[in-house]
Order: structure tokens, then sequence, then C-alpha cells
């Protein structure tokens, strides 16, 4: 037996593809620097070997069909971090199950947080990697909720495949709605498991007919259970037509049996209501279905892969993760049935050209680009979690940080198991790691030099709502810089200022419910009471028409004075511009030297910071500099600075100034009998509703409405649905208020002013 290198391995598969000697991998299916057997072979055995060396079968392909990057999602309480468990447990990854809320004190192993194992519940997303049947499975919990969209979107962004779980009692819920709306919305292909058939009114087949009707799934039963409720004993695989039963004290011991006598007439109409669904969707099954071919296991298990990775077909699993029942049946679905990482395809954006789309080939063979989409501060220190898209990683590596131009060596490779680590020394394309001490934030791109790609669009939305906090001692004030700097790295919609009147910190979010899970976090895991001020909305201000200006700042106290004069305008800029301020020197001659021209622009972008309607700052304005006068001993940066703020005051009233609020667009699910009481409320909010579809029996409503009329929308809504209704609510525009709503929020700035 002989060891070899990756690039001897390379040089070496090379030459015995032409000579009368080949390689055979390992029997983990990996070449990279594996164990080889070196083997005589017979004439055909060559012919092959040449036959694939023409076909050029790259070296990686098969340790890549080896991985499966999975995210688990469901409602509330349809037992996620139980079935993650389970998993966990029968991969061998744990050798104890312990339960959610645990009573001996332990708590499940996803649920790593005090406060998590306490409550029952998962706060925080974690990540694991296991090995079933000698494929690597990374898992990721995903986050469920809208406000954090940039942390959703990066989960989504990372997994291939999900497994979207169902409670058999209560079926398919709002969660269930949201999360597999955003599955869609990211194109990623997943399996269905209805958990807990032990419960009483289980129900697999009412499931199944609600994700029809409510979720548009197109998906098809692959196990019917034998017996429900307290006599649920196991499955029947509708593939292999064999049936499943889990003994031993966690179910670890699979019985395999034939189909009992009592179930064949229902096992033979759901085999073939499998059949049908699926060559729907799937040409070639089709073609055999119509002919009334027989229908192997194998031509069946073949087309319901390729239509779950096109998305056209969802196969439901069953069982009973607190019963220990189904879940190894569903980790072979995931190996059978969910794509490996280079079966979906991966788009970075090229920011030398302009942020156009490259198709990634996802070999370990091009250059590093991996995305950093979680952070994490723990006993190890800063943490970031890697998903490398392309090339490979290795301990000791120099790569840079694309979105901030920084160079940085890894120093430590690790892969993470909820909070433990398990060091490595390298990691290729598919495969999803945690790097240490790398100073970076949550959706940065890491290439190794030769491109300058980036995963995500480094356009990150605005800001929608503001808080003023403060922390409630003096003595904490460490810990509370501490806590609002790290939360900015991992989450960049959330943003931290000073307010110049006030000195107040203002932290910026999303949304409400953003907010507060910030504020409570800085209490928890920092130990620090904070006030909150009133939630501020983030008005604007824009000029409407052009206005000449031209001032005169002059000082003489003894000794050198100020001097300073600009003439020129100021105009709006066309609504199609990306910039917000624009500044244009059309000076003509020496008026002015050049070198006070940017001491100008200094003063107009400060004066512009702050307009002089409700002091919010003024965008989509020009300015344009078309004379002035210097003095040869009196002009200095400063004269020129003050002279242009003060000219934008004196003209600023002339360009007749409106004020510009957010405008959200909010989209609403209701029963269709509450929809006359919501859109009511919308109109009073002075909401705009601009579609309105039918769902089943819900009403989709769509409406553009102003986010100062929104503050505390959730409690109206549950009020006005009896908690059935739910609104998802993101950033549009900044749009014009209305005259009487100006000069409301003018009167209301000029009290502030005249208080202080």
């Amino acid at each position: 037996m002989v060891r070899f290198s990756r690039s001897s391995a390379h040089r070496l598969l090379y030459a015995l593809c032409s000579s009368t000697t080949t390689v055979s991998p390992s029997p983990t299916g990996s070449l990279i620097g594996g164990t080889f057997h070196l083997r005589h072979f017979s004439a055909g055995n060559v012919a092959r070997a040449k036959a694939a060396s023409v076909n050029k079968e790259p070296w990686w392909v098969e340790s890549m069909e080896m991985i499966r990057n999975i995210g688990i999602s469901a409602h509330i309480d349809s037992g996620k971090t139980t079935l993650t468990e389970r998993v966990l447990f029968y991969t061998g990854r744990i050798h104890e199950i312990h339960e959610v809320r645990g009573k001996d004190g332990v708590g499940a192993k996803m649920d790593s947080m005090a406060l998590e194992r306490e409550k029952g519940i998962t706060i925080q997303s974690a990540a694991t990697h296991c090995t079933w049947k000698d494929y690597k499975i990374n898992i990721i919990d995903t986050p469920g909720h809208v406000d954090f969209t940039i942390e959703v979107e990066r989960a989504l962004r990372v997994l291939d495949g999900a497994i979207l779980v169902f409670c058999s009692v209560g079926g398919v819920q709002s969660q269930s709605i949201t999360v597999d709306r955003q599955m869609r919305r990211y194109e990623v292909p997943r399996l269905a498991f209805i958990n807990k058939l032990d419960r009483m009114g289980a129900d697999p087949w009412k499931v199944i007919n609600q994700a029809r009707s409510k979720l548009r799934h197109h998906n098809a039963a692959v196990q019917v259970p034998i017996g429900l409720e307290d006599d649920f004993k196991g499955l029947v695989d509708l593939v292999k037509l064999k049936a499943y039963y889990f003994h031993g004290s966690n179910g670890e011991k699979i019985v395999i049996e034939e189909v009992p006598s009592d179930m064949e007439t229902l096992v033979s109409e759901k085999r073939r209501e499998l059949i049908e669904t699926v060559s729907e969707v799937d040409d070639i099954l089709a073609e055999a279905f119509l002919s009334d071919e027989p229908i192997s296991d194998a031509d069946l298990e073949g087309a319901i892969r390729r239509a779950t990775i096109a998305q056209k077909f969802i196969p439901v699993f069953m069982g009973s993760a607190f019963k220990n029942k189904g879940v190894q049946s569903l980790l072979d679905g995931v190996l059978g049935y969910l794509p490996c990482p280079i079966e979906v395809s991966n788009n970075a954006l090229d920011q030398s050209k302009n942020e156009e789309k490259i198709e990634l080939t996802g070999s370990p063979d091009g250059p590093l680009v991996a995305l950093a989409f979680k952070l994490e501060e723990n006993k190890f220190g800063q943490l970031s979690y890697l998903r490398i898209y392309e090339g490979v990683i290795r301990k000791g590596d120099f790569v840079i940080n694309v979105n901030s131009g920084k160079k940085t060596k890894i120093s430590r490779l690790g892969r993470m198991h909820s909070n433990e680590l398990q060091e490595i020394q390298e990691a290729h394309a598919g495969e999803i790691i945690a790097v240490f001490g790398v100073d970076c934030a949550s959706g940065d791109t890491f290439t190794d030099g030769s491109v300058k790609y980036t995963m995500t669009s480094m356009n990150v939305p605005e800001p929608v709502m503001s808080l003023a906090v403060q922390p409630v001692s003096k003595d904490s004030g460490g810990q509370f810089s501490k806590a609002l700097n790290r939360f900015q790295r991992e989450d960049p919609t959330f943003r931290v200022g000073l307010d110049p009147e006030s000195g107040q910190t203002i932290i910026s979010g999303m949304g409400e419910l953003h907010l507060d899970i910030y504020v409570e976090r800085i209490k928890r895991e920092y130990k620090v009471d904070a006030t909150v001020g009133k939630p501020r909305v983030n008005f604007r201000e824009t000029v409407t028409q052009r206005a000449e200006f031209d001032y005169l700042h002059k000082k003489q106290s003894g000794g050198q004075g100020q001097y300073g004069r600009v003439i020129g305008y100021i105009e709006p800029l066309p609504a199609e511009s990306g910039t917000k301020f624009e500044f244009e020197n059309m000076l003509v001659g020496q008026a002015v030297p050049s070198n006070f021209i940017p001491a100008i622009e200094k003063g107009f972008r400060e004066a512009a910071n702050s307009g002089a309607l409700i002091g919010h700052p003024v965008e989509n304005l020009r300015v344009v500099l078309t004379d002035g006068a210097a003095h040869a001993v009196d002009s200095s940066e400063l004269a020129f600075k003050m002279a242009s703020i003060y000219a934008f005051r004196q003209c600023y009233t002339a360009s007749r100034p409106v004020i510009l609020e957010p405008v959200m667009l909010v989209e609403l699910k209701v029963p269709t009998e509450f929809q006359g009481a919501v859109a009511g409320d919308l109109n009073k909010r002075k909401g705009l509703i601009v579609g309105n579809d039918q769902d089943g029996d819900d009403s989709v409503l769509t409406a553009h409405v102003p986010l100062n009329n929104m503050f505390g929308y959730s409690t109206a809504l549950r009020s006005m649905t009896q908690g059935k209704g739910e609104f998802t609510m993101e950033y549009k525009q900044h749009a014009p208020v209305s005259h009487d709503v100006q000069i409301q929020l003018i009167n209301a700035y000029k009290g502030t002013q005249a208080a202080e």
C-alpha cells in the first residue's frame, strides 16, 4: 500500500491510465491525499481506464458526490431539534439521546445556549456535520424570520437542499408557509418529513393534501405508516416495497420484512399514485408508465431524484423522531434524492465587471471562492463559518476579503459540531467549515486574490427604523460598546450611530422585532440593562426646484481674518440617478484657487447632513459651483467651508424642500372573512393597496404603507383576524409625505428644538 500527496496522485493517475497499472481509490471514495492500491489489470480494464482518461472525469467528482449540505426548517414545535438529535445519534456523532426540555438537565445537543435549554426552544442557528453510509452531511439550522432577511438569505444561500418538517396533527401552519416561501425564493430542492405519527389525531394523508392546497406542493408519499398513534410500528417503503421496523431501546436495529398482507392493497394504490405523480414531471418515467412496462426500484428512484433536484416534485417521508422511528429512512432519502454541491448552480458577481453574474464550476481545481455566512463569538474567539464554492483552502494559506480588501492568514481550520470544534488541515469546494481569527463581517467573500468575485451583492438594504438606547449604569459602557460592535459585524442591516444633538446612541435596523431582539441580546449575553427610547423613523429631505446661492463669508477680528465667497445653484438630481449627492465645479478661471474646491464640497456635504425642515439628511441633491472670490491673505479652507454651509442654508428654503418618508411593501395573508376589516385599516394608515389575490381560503393583499403608520401593527392585525393573519414588511422606497404630515413634522421638530 502506497501513500501519495494530491499532486503526485494526479500525475500518477494520468500516467497509469496509459500503462498496464491503474489506481483504485481507498474505500473512503476520496482521492484527496488518500491511500491507493496498485494492482495489475487485465487488457479489458486497461481499455476502460484509457476510455476514462479520454473523458477525463476530474479527480474530485467522486468526493463531491459524497457531500450533502442540508437545512432543517419547520413551524415552531414540529420537532426540528429532536429530529436533528436523532440524526446525530444514528450517524454516531453523539452516543446518547437527550430530549429538548431535558429532564436530565443536559438538553439537546444543538441547543447549546443555556437559555435555549431552559426554555426548550432554538434561538441561534447552529451548524454540525455527520457521516451516514460514507457520505458527509453538513446540517444547518436555518433562522425563520423575515426581519432577519439577510441572515435567512445567507443561511439558505449556502444550502443545497432542505428538509421541511410538518407535525402530523398540526399540519401546514403559518411558519411552514413562510419557510416554504423562502425556500422557493432561493430555489432550494426539498424533502418533506411528517413527524409525530405517534400522537393522538395523527393523519399524514391530511397533511399531504394540505401541502398540495396551501403550499402548491407537487408531492406524494414515498412511505406508508404501519399503524398510527399508539399502534405506530414501522413504515413500508413504496420504492423498494419492503416493511421496515425499528427495534432496540433507541430504534437503532432495523428489521426489514415483507409488506404485511393486510396492507397490500393500500400499498399498491399509494405506489401507483407515487408513480403517476412523478411521471407527470419526468419524461423518462412517463414513457415507461404509459407503455405499461414494469417499473423497477432503480427506475423509480432515479426519476424521484431527477424531479426533486429540478424542484418539480417533493417526496414525503414519515416517522416519529421522539419515538425513534423513520429517521434512518429519511437519511437514506437525503442521500438518494437531494443534490450534491456540483448538481446545484451557484452564481458569483464579478466586482471588476460591474457585478456581472458568473456561474461557478464548483470544482476544487478553480480559484478559491468562499462565503462567510455566519459569525459567532464563543470560548474559542471569533469564529466565521465559511461555505467553500470553488477551490481549496488549507491551514496557513493567505486569503483576501473581497469586501474589505484585507489579506489574512488562515491560522486554524475546523468543523463545528454545535459548540464543539474539530480541527482539520484543509477543505475543498462544497464543504462548510469554521475559521478562527479572521476579521470579517457576515456576507463577506474570500478569494485567493486571482479573482474579484462576491457571492452576494454588496447592496445592503438601508435601515428603516431607529431607537435611542443607553446603558442604565455608567460602569457598563465598555460591555455595551463591545456588544454593539459585535452585532454590527454579524449583521450588516444593523447600524449604530450617535445623535449629535442629544449625544445618545442610536441603533437602526429593519423593523421593531429586529431591534427588540438586539436589545434583549445585549441584556442576556452582556448583562447590560439598557433603557430604550421611542422608535424613530428615518425621514429624509430633498429639494424640488433649482435655487441660486451667492454668499460671502467675511470675518475680521484682529490677526488673520476669514474670507470666502461662493456663487452657484442647487437643484434636484434626476429620479433615475444612482447617487444621493453630486457636486460639480463649473468655475472658469482662478476666481477661487483649486486647492479650496475640496473644502467647498466638504462644506456642502456637511450642510446636507441636516436639512432645515426637520434636521434629517438631504438626498438627491446636486450642487453646482459657478463662481466665487478669494482674498490673497484671509482666504483659507475653513473660510470656504463655512461659506458653503451658510450658502446652503441661505438658498435651501427657496428650493421648496419636501420631507421623504420610508414606504414599506407590506404583504398580508388573512382569511377571506377578515379581508374587509384589514383593507379598511390599511386605508386608515394611508396605505395604497396594489394587489389582491386569492390563495385557497386566504386573501393575499399587497400594499404600500408609510412606516410611520405601521408601529404596533402586528398586535392590531392579530386582534382584527383572531390571530390568524400574518404579514411581512420590507423597505420599498422613500416618498414625499403629504402636506399636512409635513406641517405636523416641522412643528414637532420646532417644539423639540425650542424645549432644548
